[in-house]
């Protein structure tokens, strides 16, 4: 069927195919519905479903409901209950994309899903974190994303110009210096390593690795955390006054479409990117029409000691 050229312009990923690693909620979530919302067919997976909770307790999201949310947004949403931990779980699930699409565009390796395991050990020593717990935030943070970029990159390659997002926390710059915490520092530095290592073996192949960070993020846990809601947030900056810059998770969603969209996204190769620099080379806006760079804010202000307020960096 030919496309016209303003369905094109409207849904410039219509035919894409997308596995979003982890879409359960927070920035994996806003990338599919964003790759939904430019047209792509997005399979949606984690462990979290309307009958069962994984370990990080939260029983609000679910990838049903993640897949309706792309539907919705004008996409095709697929839920698919898979444990990246588990390779024959994700051989599973390529299997069935191959046999259903044939092909796969988009690979976006968000598994994360630590934070419960983070918090209670912020700015600990490393011999005072529980062994078990640090290799589990490992194994969360990097394992999985090796398990699912292992057994999803022979079905991404059999067709030249795919793409594979690394998701992470803080860009290259910033993550030079010490991430607070000895296995957090290890799970977040590793996947822009991680992207930059595919990017050699893709790009004989035509394909594109990228490692990507939101900026300070209003996810759903992060909300609850400060006991806001989207619609108030900004209550949140009195007690964290850098909230200011706070971007939603729609933001990145809306960085991850716009790079899958551009088909000279081969310069962005190996690099490390995050939302507000892309925001700025796409012009996209957050969903409040802003555009936030929470990294600059916080590289000039809060470790530079910058004269300026968060309102500057949006």
């Amino acid at each position: 069927m030919t496309i016209h050229s303003t369905e094109h312009r409207d849904q410039p990923l219509a035919g894409t195919v997308a596995l979003v690693a982890g879409a359960t909620r927070g920035a994996g979530r806003a990338i599919a519905v964003q790759l939904g919302a430019a047209g792509a067919t997005v399979y949606a997976t984690g462990r979290t479903t309307r009958g069962h909770v994984s370990e990080v307790g939260r029983s609000t999201e679910t990838i049903e409901e993640t897949a309706e949310l792309v539907t919705a947004a004008g996409g095709r949403g697929v839920a698919v209950p898979t444990d990246h931990l588990v390779p024959d779980q994700v051989r599973a699930l390529v299997a069935r994309i191959d046999a259903e699409q044939g092909r796969l565009d988009v690979l976006v390796n968000s598994c994360w899903g630590g934070d419960h395991l983070l918090l209670p050990t912020w700015n600990a020593k490393m011999w005072d974190i529980d062994l078990d717990q640090g290799l589990r935030m490992l194994d969360l943070g990097v394992r999985s994303h090796a398990i699912t970029s292992s057994v999803a990159l022979p079905l991404l390659v059999r067709r030249p110009g795919g793409l594979v997002v690394e998701m992470t926390d803080g860009n290259a710059e910033y993550n030079r210096r010490f991430r607070e915490q000895f296995y957090f520092d290890l799970a977040k530095t590793a996947p822009i390593r991680m992207a930059f290592a595919l990017s050699h073996d893709l790009k004989d192949v035509g394909g594109t690795a990228v490692a990507l960070t939101p900026g300070f993020l209003r996810s759903e846990e992060m909300l609850d955390h400060f006991g806001v809601r989207e619609e108030n947030w900004r209550d949140a900056c009195a007690r964290e006054p850098h909230f200011a810059v706070a971007e939603s998770p729609v933001y990145v969603g809306r960085a991850v479409a716009a790079l899958a969209a551009d088909p000279d996204r081969g310069r962005w190769n190996g690099r490390s990117l995050d939302s507000g620099t892309l925001a700025k080379e796409y012009g996209f806006t957050d969903a409040d029409g802003s555009q936030p760079d929470a990294w600059g804010y916080f590289r000039d202000v809060v470790d530079g000691g910058k004269d300026a307020s968060a309102d500057d960096y949006r």
